[in-house]
């Protein structure tokens, strides 16, 4: 593995960092505080390419490597992770299980308006019922004549407050288990579809998140996404993938704690000198730091490995796991560094210690990683 980043790789860090400070650093606190999507933002960051880092250029995206989407999603994070959640969704989601298992006609008509942020696209598998335990999902696809019929429900969809299109999950076989889902591509406006009200969440305020209902909705059988009965490997290949987008998303809202804490801690007198002089508080800035930097070498791995088409499904789990834990970790020993500041809301390491509390549950817990990394350990 080089550790020596690209020309192009820089440039794209660069650049992510620049529209983080002037774009998204100052308004971050007040999506937080209004519970706001960014729509604005998010539509610039399309026109800018980032919404369709590694959509292929035929289909309307820049064709950029995994590491460079992981660098952008690092800086974009360390600003506003509520934002950022947005950006992975549509990237690591939607757009990687398009360009994966969609076919040539369904990239064509949707790929080029999620790469550019015309369209927003969500990922539906949760349900109420069913969260680490995918394939324990209720919702079914019924065939009739040229469509299937969907009916059920999803719980905690990311983006759906203002997504286009619905990549959804459901049983087409519900005597078969996991081997009876199949995706579908729902557009917003079908009848029979609802999107419910925004969830009121911990963290990451500043995206949307929402209930789906299906009742009797009619999708075109030309928008079932891959094979019939074989969605569930479209689900688990997709968030393999995804998962080093919520690592990087992590180690930025990571980088981000440690950043705030080292300035105040400059800053800050007690007794009568800086908080950095105390031997206590550069131990814990040294712990910190090195947490984040390992964090970081896991996420970089992960991504190298899948731009160089390797075997990265434990790597993904062991960024995801390693950098959502010390995500939470530094973000509270930021606070602490604060003090009673770090608990008021005026302060960014407040809205850090918040945010990073997701990444430890989203795109698979922290105890499923664990699961895949013994999985993966163990098999033959």
């Amino acid at each position: 593995m080089n550790f020596t980043l690209t020309p192009e790789q820089e440039l794209f860090r660069k650049s992510a960092r620049e529209f983080a400070l002037k774009e998204l650093e100052p308004i971050a606190a007040d999506l937080d505080r209004e519970h706001r999507v960014a729509l604005d933002v998010l539509k610039k960051l399309g026109s800018l390419g980032y919404l369709g880092m590694t959509v292929p250029e035929e289909y309307g995206g820049i064709g950029a490597d995994m590491l460079s989407y992981i660098l952008v999603m690092e800086e974009l994070s360390r600003s506003c992770a509520s934002t950022s959640t947005a950006v992975t969704v549509q990237n690591s989601l939607c757009n990687t299980l398009l360009v994966e298992f969609g076919s040539e006609t369904q990239k064509r008509k949707y790929l080029p308006e999620l790469a550019t942020g015309k369209k927003f696209g969500a990922f539906a598998l949760t349900e109420p019922e069913s969260g680490s335990d995918a394939a324990g999902m209720k919702t079914t696809a019924v065939p009739k004549g040229d469509s299937f019929i969907l009916n059920g429900t999803k719980r905690f969809i990311t983006s759906a407050g203002f997504a286009d299109i619905f990549l959804v999950f459901a049983l087409t076989d519900p005597s078969a288990g996991n081997r009876g889902v199949s995706c579908f591509l729902v557009e917003r406006h079908t009848p029979g579809f609802t999107v419910g009200k925004e969830e009121d969440k911990m963290g990451i305020r500043g995206s949307s998140t929402c209930e789906l209902f299906f009742e009797n909705c009619r999708v075109p059988r030309e928008n079932l996404i891959g094979e019939l009965n074989r969605g569930f490997k479209v689900a688990m290949v997709t968030l393999d993938s995804g998962r080093i987008g919520v690592a990087a998303q992590a180690l930025g809202i990571a980088q981000a704690a440690l950043d705030e804490a080292i300035q105040y801690a400059k800053e800050r007198k007690a007794f009568g000198k800086p908080l950095a002089e105390f031997q206590a508080i550069q131990f814990k800035l040294a712990e910190m730091k090195t947490k984040v930097e390992a964090a970081r070498l896991l996420v970089y791995k992960a991504a190298w490995k899948k731009d160089h088409k390797l075997d990265y499904i434990m790597d993904a789990s062991i960024a995801k796991l390693y950098a959502s834990e010390i995500a939470s970790e530094v973000a509270d020993e930021a606070v602490q560094i604060f003090g009673g500041y770090g608990y008021i809301r005026d302060y960014k390491v407040e809205r850090l210690y918040r945010d990073a509390r997701i990444t430890r549950i989203y795109e698979g817990t922290s105890e499923i990683q664990k699961l895949v990394i013994a999985r993966e350990l163990l098999k033959d």
